[in-house]
């Protein structure tokens, strides 16, 4: 049930013509979002935008209903600055979003958040370190992200067998960006919770992925950077956390990388580095859960201790270190990567995690 307040709200932002800014001024110079409501020509007059909604208040009740209707009927709902369950940590950002859009979980709005993201292009290793940190971190937190290639998806493989999961769009529900990820979308939905201001049929826009990152930073208590170019949106995200007053990790990478000159730009500024779950949760007072590791075969010791040794290397360069054929290697190095200790990153090169 909404209150009367709250289907003020969702008429202003559904059913008039006006922009964010213009809304902002008609709630401060009205009484009450009711008073607006039910007068509208006296303060929609004020900011020259007299023609701006219906004047009929049958009209305006009719349009408010058929909104709420058409997001009820696809089990969607509405979360407005006033209602209970909005996320206290948006009040205080700048721009807070006066309605928020959501399908699935919507407890998860109060929950604990912490939000993991990276650019399109992540190398291997970053990408499933990435999804374990967020598998992990899911046990305490909801996770927030995206829903793109590279970091977001990292985050989302990551969470969502939990359901710790809130992916934030630059689009409204009935859209999807990028559209290829329509399923990733769905499944989000069944298991997590996926979060817009957009109004329903909003496709993104290229000012749509700043607004969302501001988002993702203020929906968070911290943010993990897992890859990030020199001039990567990413790190859009990461300085609308640092404005916030949140906290940034940010994964190493190796010196000259042009995917991770933002990560090691942002550790260089203070950010936390990080390399694991534990270096995040620390932070929080917090302790993993304890898992009980894979056991590994003394062949699979030998090599995991020459992989990490050298960081990365070819199969054929550990074989001949360790003394066995390349055959012999591959399949080992294919039972670590199963288990979670190493991971190919491209041709036959693999990284220790």
């Amino acid at each position: 049930m909404y209150s009367a307040d709250e289907r003020a709200y969702l008429w202003l932002c559904a059913a008039t013509k006006t922009d964010y800014h213009e809304r902002v001024a008609l709630l401060r110079s009205a009484p009450s979002p009711v008073a607006l409501f039910e007068e509208p020509a006296r303060y929609f007059s004020e900011i020259g935008k007299a023609s701006a909604f219906s004047p009929e208040r049958e009209r305006r009740e009719e349009e408010a209903e058929r909104f709420l209707s058409s997001l009820e009927g696809r089990g969607r709902f509405a979360v407005t600055l006033l209602s209970e369950d909005y996320p206290e940590s948006l009040k205080h950002i700048s721009v807070p979003p006066l309605v928020l859009f959501g399908a699935g979980r919507r407890e998860l709005l109060k929950k604990r958040r912490f939000c993991i993201v990276g650019s399109r292009i992540i190398p291997p290793w970053a990408a499933r370190l990435g999804r374990t940190m967020s598998e992990e971190l899911s046990e305490k937190f909801a996770i927030v992200t995206g829903l793109a290639e590279g970091g977001d998806l990292s985050a989302v493989e990551g969470a969502l067998p939990s359901g710790n999961l809130i992916c934030v769009l630059p689009c409204g529900l009935n859209c999807c960006y990028p559209a290829a990820h329509g399923v990733w979308k769905e499944r989000v939905e069944k298991a997590g919770l996926v979060l817009t201001e957009l109004l329903p049929d909003e496709t993104a826009k290229k000012y749509s992925f700043h607004a969302r990152n501001r988002l993702l930073a203020g929906l968070s208590e911290g943010v993990l950077v897992l890859a990030a170019g020199r001039r990567s949106g990413t790190l859009i995200t990461a300085n609308d956390a640092l404005d916030f007053g949140r906290d940034v990790f940010a994964l190493p990478h190796n010196v000259g990388a042009a995917h991770g000159e933002g990560c090691n730009e942002l550790i260089k500024k203070g950010a936390y580095l990080a390399t694991s779950s534990e270096d995040i949760l620390s932070v929080y007072g917090m302790e993993r859960t304890a898992r009980a590791a894979a056991e590994l075969s003394p062949e699979e010791k030998k090599l995991l201790e020459v992989l990490r040794e050298y960081g990365e290397a070819h199969a054929a360069v550990i074989a001949e270190r360790v003394g066995m054929s390349a055959f012999e290697a591959m399949a080992i190095l294919s039972a670590l990567e199963l288990k979670g200790y190493a991971v190919r990153a491209g041709g036959n090169q693999y990284s220790a995690i």
